[in-house]
């Protein structure tokens, strides 16, 4: 599995001329740094007697954060598999019409998990940077720093899981599948620049 790799294994990997894994799971790697900062700043905050007034608060967001660190570290691996599906796909033989047809379903059966995993990440990913601005607000000021590294880190693997959904949409012939995917892109994008716009602009007002 990629994530019981080294760190520097994993990056060695990533730079080679392996087509997997690629920006998706980095992607979602990078959306895991972001919520592993915000609980970071929850554990810099939580049980200290001067932030009593958010404690109650400090520990939903820790849960909420061990369970995307470890959601987005599973589609590390799963965006590969994902990617290696459709990989497999194109390599199905076809000579006769009948195998053209199957080759065709599995495909386009391929692709949209393919394109449905790195929309998972982005969702996640959004969630990571909500926590990221609250823990900027109401955190251990000393954690400033890793609370705003953890709204901009988030915002990497947003786009970059959006990047890896788009670039799957032209392969797709669904047309009711990919409004519903369009829509949902415009969604997640406008959510996502709105946090991490608040975020910026409170990391300035905090860190200067």
């Amino acid at each position: 599995m990629l994530i019981d790799k080294r760190v520097t294994e994993f990056v060695e990997e990533l730079g080679s001329n392996s087509p997997a894994p690629g920006g998706g799971s980095a992607a979602a790697l990078v959306g895991s740094l972001g919520a592993a900062l915000s609980l970071m700043v929850c554990n810099f905050t939580e049980g200290k007697p001067k932030f009593s007034s958010v404690q109650e608060e400090i520990v939903q967001i820790k849960e909420k954060g061990i369970a995307l660190k470890h959601r987005l570290l599973e589609y590390v691996d799963l965006d590969t598999d994902a990617f290696n599906e459709v990989m497999k796909a194109y390599k199905l033989p076809k000579e006769t019409e009948a195998e053209k047809a199957h080759r065709s379903e599995k495909i386009q059966e391929a692709t949209i998990q393919a394109t449905l995993l790195p929309l998972k990440v982005a969702e996640s990913c959004v969630e990571v940077l909500k926590l990221s601005i609250r823990v900027l607000t109401i955190g251990n000021p000393n954690t400033a720093c890793d609370a705003s590294v953890s709204g901009v880190t988030a915002y990497a693997g947003f786009q970059g899981a959006i990047f890896n959904v788009k670039i799957n949409l032209g392969s797709i012939k669904d047309e009711e599948f990919l409004q519903n995917i369009r829509a949902k892109i415009t969604e997640l994008q406008a959510e996502a620049d709105k946090t991490y716009h608040l975020i910026l602009d409170k990391a300035k007002e905090v860190i200067g």
